[in-house]
């Protein structure tokens, strides 16, 4: 029971961590083209939440942190396979929250906070009721391309344990997946392995990324293939061979990897607890090690702000895509302009969120002009953003 009251606790207070995040993020050019794109299920839900409860920063993110706390109940369901203990769920639970790249997922308008949800419930459901989980499979297909690589996995599950309904649905949800949007390989073959490990370094931080590593290959040796094991070595193995011939887009196969979460815990536990306490230090070391680690990254993610006064060139925040557009629109309301020429595609894309449409009676340039007024933008008394709004005489 006190359990379940620190996991609603956590639940909560993750939830109220992340809303208040809200408030420092603009829409990103990424979010406005998925926005205001081609029609997607992400699309749909998005454009729901803003049309239901109105088009704010809040409504906008809002979606994206209800999909990550689902993702977290489903993976303290899944994490029950696999470690027998409640207060081990509730670790399990707590790194994942502080993955750098989940909690980018948890905020950004992205496809892989839905790939994420999604995935965790495919898994839930095959562990707690078998083969009722393929009949998620023609939704999966819907919701994004890189659910061939979960596809692909299931097939090779079900030749693996001899369970043929497994191949037969995982090879077609495959051969349609590819059908319907293809797959690209081509370029001159380049060095992007190593770019490829530094992304997944970067999204599951090194320590962590390392042991899951060793714990996917450990049972690979072993031969522990069960489904989950399958769809996070699948994906990974495909990512690291597409990375030896072109440019690879971790962040579409970094979902997968996250299953392995559950067993990385398992193994781990079982490695520590069947030592005596003695000879458990370097085990704590490792453990408090990367959790100090995580805790210092998602810090890093939540006072990003304050990184610009160390930069002389702003633009190389690593947030500053999703900066200054909210401020910007703001400033120009303020003084009464509804559309304005911003020669950039992308920063018009973004204004367009904010009520700014495009138009030639103002112009945003780099250079003063007569009549023209000057615009600052400000994070942690910072200037990171300067330029003039010109009042174009026609």
């Amino acid at each position: 029971m006190r359990e379940k009251v620190l996991f609603l606790a956590l639940l909560g207070i993750n939830f109220l961590v992340l809303v208040l995040q809200i408030k420092g993020l603009s829409i990103g050019y990424h979010e406005a083209q998925i926005l205001y794109g081609e029609v997607s299920p992400l699309q749909l839900l998005i454009s729901s939440s803003l049309r239901f409860f109105g088009q704010n920063d809040y409504m906008l993110r809002v979606p994206m942190i209800v999909l990550h706390l689902l993702s977290v109940v489903l993976l303290y369901g899944i994490s029950k396979h696999y470690v027998s203990r409640e207060h081990d769920r509730l670790w399990i639970v707590l790194i994942y929250i502080l993955l750098p790249g989940v909690t980018s997922a948890a905020l950004i308008v992205d496809n892989a906070g839905l790939v994420i949800a999604s995935l965790f419930l495919f898994v839930y459901i095959h562990l707690n009721f078998g083969r009722y989980a393929l009949g998620l499979i023609p939704i999966l297909i819907v919701i994004d391309p890189a659910f061939a690589y979960l596809f692909f996995a299931i097939a090779l599950y079900g030749l693996y344990r001899k369970e043929y309904l497994y191949t037969l649905f995982g090879a077609v949800a495959l051969v349609l997946s590819l059908s319907v949007y293809g797959i690209h390989v081509g370029g001159s073959p380049e060095s992007r392995f190593l770019d490829a490990l530094g992304v997944y370094t970067a999204i599951f931080s090194p320590i962590v990324f390392l042991y899951l590593f060793y714990v996917l290959y450990r049972r690979m040796i072993s031969k522990e293939w069960d489904l989950i094991w399958m769809i996070a070595m699948s994906a990974f193995m495909i990512s690291l061979l597409l990375s030896f011939r072109q440019k690879v887009e971790i962040q579409t196969f970094a979902p997968f990897l996250l299953l392995a979460l559950p067993l990385a815990a398992q193994t781990f536990l079982h490695t520590y607890r069947i030592r005596l306490r003695e000879f458990r230090g370097r085990y704590r070391f490792l453990f408090y090690t990367a959790f100090t680690l995580l805790v210092v990254n998602v810090l890093a993610v939540f006072f990003n702000h304050y990184f610009y006064r160390f930069l002389s060139n702003p633009t190389h925040h690593f947030s500053y895509p999703m900066h200054v557009a909210k401020e910007l629109s703001a400033v120009l309301h303020h003084d009464n302009i509804k559309c304005i020429d911003a020669g950039n595609e992308k920063l018009q894309l973004r204004l367009r969120f904010y009520g700014i449409t495009h138009c030639e009676e103002y112009r945003l340039e780099n250079e003063i002009a007569p009549r023209s007024k000057k615009v600052t933008i400000s994070y942690t008394k910072k200037p990171i953003y300067e330029m003039y709004v010109t009042k174009v005489n026609k």
